[in-house]
């Protein structure tokens, strides 16, 4: 038998005595109880998964679902911690990072907003923000940061049974929020996702790489690692996004001691559905990681130099509050040629000058971030690949200990945000809630012609040359066809076709020019050129 109710809902501490001795013996019967997987088989389940999934019943003698915010405010005392307030609001935008506040509190301040109370003293900066009109949100904490005065409650993530052997909290990352709280729709460009719900429950609205397109991917609020999706997808607004009906929804309501897997590349929208949630994640490198460095380095070489030239339309807030800050050009540089050099030595590939000078391929060298800096992996497991769903493998064990967050192509189905109460009501037959819809319809996106998705799925809409069939084209307001002259203007002369007046911006001009699809395509034509010798020597 395996505990269904979560360990967090015992209601001691391991700060007190009590807590300490009571919890230790029923986690030490638990560790008696048999896992449905070895970490050999969820190391073989991970390289071999290609869609969202939720483990279930691995964590149930995990001493960190006894992290409540009550336990953590016990266990960090008087120590102040971040959170960004965001509006509540029903515009059809995201709401970034860079257009929300920011308060310290303690998490017994957060902990009595949370319960309705509004003094001072007894909330602290949160009584500025009336808990009806705001959410809070205490994303991105590495716990090592946090909990380095407490560092043998690292062991309490044991990502170990996930078959990461020293893989811990000092691994891993916190997140608190309330309920509202969210994370703007983005795809993190490294490596892939390993969700841990601890308290409370939250809802996971994930997109496939293949949807890229439909989600309008942007690099402004830059944030390393981190393409953020232009649209609301909760409540889009179709007449700017209107690629965004294609894209499929796959959804699910994640519960305490479930662990989500988020393949590489997918996109998601977190948001918080009840009054206190908390939940660890940890990120898992990959080899081609480096590929996805030089492509960052490049990113962020283009974005900081367009950004950072005086203009008129450089006043917005462009870069992100978790970047640390910015640095010149020149240094910029430095770290695209070491991505280049890292990503070239792991393919086994050699400079044609440095064939001059040897005569074996170099050594791979230790993991690189872009900007150079070597980082330490412990993941061993194959590369997740995110393909389409009807490739994942038949012999995938999916049954009642891993459920797969499939897409439901049940036409007239209610969508999440018809009446999103369905999705809050826990599910009466299983563990997790899961469940899967299109936005609007249920028709197959569009791909983007000469994506890297549509030719690994035999795509068309790239020509031999590597030009795309249909041109890019910035939409403008009050123009016809995105700005384009109609065909029976197109051969007439340059009076003829000022129909329209266009004004592009700098953030126009990035949109295309680090657009993932781009900046992939560049990334292979500098290291081709740096192999084949033809790059400028300094």
């Amino acid at each position: 038998m395996f505990m269904r109710v979560p360990v967090c809902q015992i209601g001691l501490s391991l700060c007190t005595k009590e807590g300490t001795t009571k919890q230790r013996q029923m986690l030490l019967s638990l560790k008696m109880t048999p896992k449905p997987f070895s970490p050999e088989e969820i190391q073989r389940i991970l390289g071999s998964l290609q869609r969202p999934a939720v483990f279930l019943n691995i964590t149930c003698d995990w001493p960190v679902l006894l992290w409540t915010v009550d336990h953590l405010s016990r266990c960090l005392g008087g120590k102040a911690v971040r959170f960004r307030m965001g509006r509540r609001q029903h515009e059809k935008t995201p709401l970034f990072e860079t257009q929300c506040s920011y308060v310290e509190a303690k998490l017994e301040e957060f902990q009595s907003w949370t319960e309705g109370q509004t003094g001072a003293e007894d909330v602290g900066c949160f009584s500025n923000y009336p808990l009806s009109l705001y959410w809070a949100y205490a994303d991105y904490k590495y716990i090592a940061l946090l909990l380095q005065e407490k560092p043998s409650m690292f062991e309490d993530v044991v990502w170990s049974q996930f078959g990461f052997p020293g893989r811990n909290g000092r691994d891993s990352t916190l997140w608190i929020g309330t309920e509202g709280a969210n994370t703007p729709c983005h795809l993190d460009s490294y490596g892939y996702n390993l969700v841990l719900q601890v308290q409370g429950r939250k809802r996971w609205h994930l997109f496939p790489p293949a949807d890229t397109s439909c989600l309008y991917p942007s690099r402004i609020p830059y944030e390393e690692s981190s393409v953020f999706s232009q649209v609301d997808v909760l409540q889009p607004d179709l007449q700017r996004f209107p690629a965004f009906r294609h894209a499929r929804a796959y959804t699910v309501t994640l519960q305490p001691g479930q662990v989500l897997f988020v393949p590489r590349h997918w996109w998601h929208y977190v948001e918080s559905v009840d009054p206190i949630t908390v939940s660890v994640n940890s990120w898992i490198e990959l080899e081609v990681d480096d590929e996805a460095r030089v492509g960052e380095a490049l990113t962020k070489a283009i974005v900081c130099a367009l950004k950072t030239t005086p203009s008129n339309d450089n006043d917005d807030d462009w870069l992100n509050p978790t970047e640390e800050g910015l640095v010149g050009h020149d240094e910029n540089m430095q770290y695209l040629n070491l991505a280049v050099g890292a990503c070239m030595e792991k393919r086994g590939i050699t400079s044609h000058r440095d064939q001059q000078t040897q005569d074996t391929p170099a050594c791979p060298r230790a993991k690189r971030d872009s900007r150079g800096q070597a980082k330490n992996t412990n993941s061993s497991s194959p590369p997740a690949e995110c393909l389409s769903s009807s490739s994942t493998p038949s012999t995938m064990p999916f049954g009642p200990h891993l459920i797969p967050v499939a897409w439901n192509q049940i036409t007239n189905q209610e969508t999440p945000e018809q009446n999103p109460k369905n999705q809050d009501r826990p599910s009466p037959s299983r563990d997790c809630d899961i469940r899967s819809s299109s936005i609007t319809q249920n028709t197959p996106p569009r791909p983007v012609s000469g994506s890297r998705a549509q030719h690994q799925h035999g795509g068309e809409g790239m020509s031999s040359s590597g030009s795309a069939s249909d041109p890019l084209v910035l939409p403008r307001p009050g123009c016809r066809d995105g700005g384009r002259p109609p065909p029976g203007d197109r051969d007439q002369g340059k009076g003829d076709r000022a129909h329209c007046s266009v004004s592009i911006t700098t953030n126009d001009l990035l949109q295309c020019l680090v657009h993932p699809e781009v900046i992939a395509r560049v990334s292979e034509l500098l290291m081709e050129r740096v192999q084949s010798g033809t790059a400028t020597t300094p």
